[in-house]
């Protein structure tokens, strides 16, 4: 499950079993990427905002399927086979078209996107691969490129934070050795309105 110990559900108690209460799948499952934080639950529950504001929140413009592509590929370039296997699960499941998904797995993989994603999801791939692979090069003119295409700021900054957060956990996991042992992968919270409801299903 991982190189660190873990405290498992039917083991927690007190603030961690609270926690753990509230981010469980079905039957009791907690993530693995999720009981990492078993020993230190506070950033289990800083986890877990972020996360559900960022990726799972009814403010968001962009549909979840492609947040969760750009979650996906930026998984897939950083080499974090968990996250890779686990949001493209989620994506597949937003999109609602198996053909759709197997199409966009192989373009990830292949790192060529074609005739599937828009001109402007386009540009939104390409500045999660900057972002992940050479944020220190940005320069103000990227940003201008984007919203000479249509992206507008607030869109931009969700974009940004999906790309971050999934930066910041495909290392948590990496670092830490997660695995998806004994999981069922892709699920997801799914009360987009309400910021504290973490339940997985």
């Amino acid at each position: 499950m991982s190189w660190i110990k873990i405290i498992p559900f039917n083991e927690a108690t007190g603030k961690l079993k609270t926690l753990y209460n509230r981010v469980k799948g079905p039957n009791n499952q907690i993530d693995n990427v999720l009981s990492i934080h078993s020993l230190r639950p506070h950033t289990l529950a800083g986890h877990m905002s972020l996360y559900k504001n960022v990726l799972h929140h009814s403010d968001n413009t962009f549909d979840n399927w492609f947040l969760e592509l750009l979650g996906t590929y930026t998984s897939y370039i950083n080499n974090c086979d968990y996250c890779f296997e686990h949001h493209f699960e989620g994506m597949k499941k937003f999109l609602n078209d198996d053909v759709k998904a197997a199409k966009l797995k192989e373009q990830i993989i292949n790192d060529c996107f074609t005739e599937i994603l828009s001109n402007k999801e386009l540009f939104l791939i390409n500045y999660a691969k900057k972002l992940t692979l050479a944020p220190s090069s940005f320069k103000k003119e990227d940003i201008d490129r984007l919203k000479n295409i249509g992206v507008n700021d607030g869109e931009l900054l969700e974009i940004n934070q999906v790309v971050s957060y999934f930066n910041y956990v495909n290392r948590t996991v990496l670092g830490l050795g997660v695995n998806t042992s004994n999981e069922t992968i892709g699920l997801s919270p799914k009360n987009k309105g309400s910021d504290s409801l973490w339940i997985h299903e």
